[in-house]
């Protein structure tokens, strides 16, 4: 049984030659929604809720950096480290809307926010552009999405056939692995960013090596001089883990479990974006939690929205879709992980019936 089912293609009139085509997303209605959202005024930038927004958090950073030197060597810096996956994710977030170009017009400006915040985190603001560009181009789409490319698991029922070996018992039982793996997510963010700064395969490759190793100098010499080793590696675990899992929760329930799609079944622009993308129903502490992926449809349609204008765009497009009969996705936040979880346990189902199969063999 497979849960990755194409996206249908939106609608289709006739060619010249009595043959169907797929008809542009101005003729689909994205164009019309577009004037509706830009005529209410969402789409122009709200530097003054990101200069309050981003002066908090790094003031929130420093509060924890003073905490931390000032607990000094406790097993209650563990607090302190969960604390810090808080901020890290935080800050990962402001440097997500930076790489849209949320906050500035300009570019250079929106870089510029962008790498200071990578750098707090210890991550390639290069590497992570590309990446996450190449999702929004392409969101679920079996070979071109990135993040449908984890190894140690399965979203499709055609990786759950490709996995061999370790990764294949891993793949087996996702939905009980998920978690405990997002643990080390956070080690695989710091490696994925050396290796591509490594490989120079980032433009800014010199400014992003001083930054990765600025940042692992000074986060290992604070830790190692403030904490005696058997406190400095918990903290560090702590850190990390609590990391990995904050953000692997913040960006999942937007996709996974949602339609994947085909080249050959490519839907137009507005329908891609749309059906493969679930939202999560919420208030404020919702959208501060999830910094604003939470409204993950509006957010692939309008990318550099500022975040604070999400929730007024939501109500906008929903009406829209209704009108258009386009369905459109979101439930609770504890409900969209229910979600995760079936669809991984629903992909992996052929790997364990194999297993079964060959064990009474």
């Amino acid at each position: 049984m497979t849960t990755s089912r194409p996206i249908s293609p939106g609608p289709a009139v006739g060619g010249p030659d009595g043959s169907l085509k797929h008809v542009a997303p101005a003729e689909a209605g994205f164009s019309d929604l577009q004037r509706i959202v830009a005529r209410a005024g969402l789409l122009g930038r709200r530097r003054g809720y990101y200069a309050v927004k981003i002066s908090l958090t790094l003031l929130a950073f420093a509060g924890g950096c003073a905490a931390f030197a000032v607990l000094g060597d406790t097993w209650w810096q563990l607090v302190t480290a969960g604390f810090f996956a808080v901020m890290s994710t935080q800050l990962a977030f402001i440097g997500h809307d930076a790489g849209h170009r949320q906050i500035f017009r300009s570019r250079q400006a929106n870089n510029t926010v962008g790498y200071v915040h990578a750098g707090l985190v210890g991550i390639s603001y290069g590497w992570w552009i590309d990446k996450h560009n190449r999702h929004h181009t392409s969101p679920n789409h079996e070979e071109d999405d990135p993040d449908l490319d984890i190894p140690m698991l399965a979203f499709t029922s055609g990786q759950s056939r490709d996995r061999k070996w370790f990764v294949r018992f891993t793949a087996k039982y996702q939905a009980f692995l998920f978690l405990p793996l997002l643990l080390l997510e956070g080690l695989n963010l710091h490696w994925a960013s050396i290796a591509t700064v490594g490989r120079g395969k980032v433009k800014a490759r010199k400014l992003e090596a001083t930054l990765l190793v600025l940042h692992t100098a000074v986060y290992l010499a604070a830790i190692f001089l403030v904490l005696s080793p058997p406190v400095a590696l918990a903290f560090i675990a702590v850190h990390q883990g609590l990391w990995g899992v904050y953000m692997g929760c913040s960006f999942a329930p937007g996709h996974k479990g949602m339609p994947t799609y085909t080249e050959g079944a490519s839907p137009d622009f507005l329908r891609k974006q749309v059906l493969s993308s679930r939202n999560v129903r919420g208030g404020a502490m919702v959208d501060f939690v999830l910094g604003g992926l939470n409204y993950q449809v509006e957010h692939h349609l309008f990318p550099s929205m500022p975040r604070t204008n999400l929730r007024a765009a939501q109500r906008l497009v929903q009406q829209f879709c209704a009108q258009h009969s386009i369905e459109y996705t979101q439930c609770g936040l504890l409900r969209s992980y229910g979600h995760v979880l079936q669809h991984l346990h629903r992909v992996s189902a052929p790997l364990r019936a194999r297993s079964a199969v060959g064990g009474s063999a």
